[in-house]
C-alpha cells in the first residue's frame, strides 16, 4: 500500500506559525532589556533610555489582538529596543562599538549617539507611516510621506526637550544621559540623523511595507 503525500499546508495552518515571530521579539526584548540592567554604567541613565521600551512593550502586547502590527514593523521596533537597550546600558558616549568605529574612522567621538538619533527617525516613520495607513484616509495619498516625517521630526524634538528637561532637573546627573560630548550643536544634530533616517525608511521601505500591510490584512481575514 502506498503511502499518501501529506496535504500542502493551508493558510489557515501557517497562521500560528507566522504568530510567532512577535512573541519571539518580545521575549528576546525582555531577556535582553533585563540582562542589560546588570553592570550598567549608570543606572539613572539606564532607565531613562529604556523607558521607551519599558512603555512600548507591554503596550504592544495588550494590543496585539485588537490592533497587531505588521511583521516588518514588529522587527523594526525589536531592533529599535535593542538599540536603546544598548545606550543605556553602557551611556551612549561610551558604548563600544562606537568606540571601536571613532577610533578606526579617526573621529572624534563616539557615533553611537549619532546612529541612535538615526534609528530614532528610521524606525518611528514606519511606525506612523503604519497607523496614518490603517487608521486615516491617507493610503495612497501624496500626503502620507511628508506627514510621516513631520510626525518623527516632532517626536525627535519632543525627546530633545526631554532631554532638556532632564539636564534641568538633574543637573550634572544627566550629562550622561545627554550624551553631547562636548558637541554645542548636538541638538541640531539629533534632530537632522532623525530627518535623514525617516526620509531612508519611506525611500527604502514604503513597497516592502505596503506588502507586509497586505500580509497582515489576509492573515487576519484568514485568522477572524
Amino acid at each position: 500500500m502506498s503511502a499518501h503525500p501529506a496535504p500542502a499546508p493551508t493558510p489557515a495552518m501557517t497562521l500560528p506559525s507566522r504568530r510567532r515571530l512577535p512573541a519571539v521579539l518580545a521575549v528576546g526584548v525582555s531577556a535582553a532589556l533585563v540582562a542589560s540592567r546588570f553592570g550598567a554604567a549608570d543606572p539613572t541613565t539606564w532607565l531613562l533610555e529604556t523607558v521607551w521600551v519599558m512603555v512600548g512593550l507591554p503596550l504592544a502586547i495588550l494590543l496585539r489582538h485588537r490592533f497587531p502590527l505588521s511583521r516588518l514593523l514588529c522587527g523594526l521596533l525589536a531592533a529599535h529596543a535593542l538599540v536603546l537597550i544598548v545606550g543605556g546600558h553602557y551611556t551612549y558616549a561610551e558604548v563600544p562599538a562606537g568606540d571601536w568605529v571613532r577610533d578606526w574612522l579617526g573621529w572624534d567621538r563616539n557615533p553611537y549617539d549619532r546612529f541612535g538619533h538615526l534609528v530614532q527617525g528610521f524606525v518611528p516613520a514606519i511606525l506612523v507611516r503604519e497607523l496614518l495607513v490603517r487608521t486615516s484616509p491617507l493610503r495612497g495619498s501624496r500626503w502620507l510621506a511628508p506627514l510621516t516625517v513631520c510626525a518623527c521630526l516632532a517626536f525627535s524634538a519632543v525627546f530633545e526637550m526631554l532631554e532638556w528637561l532632564a539636564a534641568v532637573t538633574g543637573g550634572q546627573a544627566a550629562d550622561a544621559f545627554l550624551g553631547t560630548q562636548g558637541d554645542v550643536w548636538d541638538t541640531q544634530w539629533d534632530m537632522f540623523c532623525a530627518l535623514i533616517g525617516a526620509v531612508c525608511a519611506l525611500l527604502l521601505l514604503s513597497r516592502v511595507h505596503d506588502r507586509s500591510l497586505i500580509r497582515l490584512s489576509r492573515e487576519r481575514s484568514i485568522g477572524g
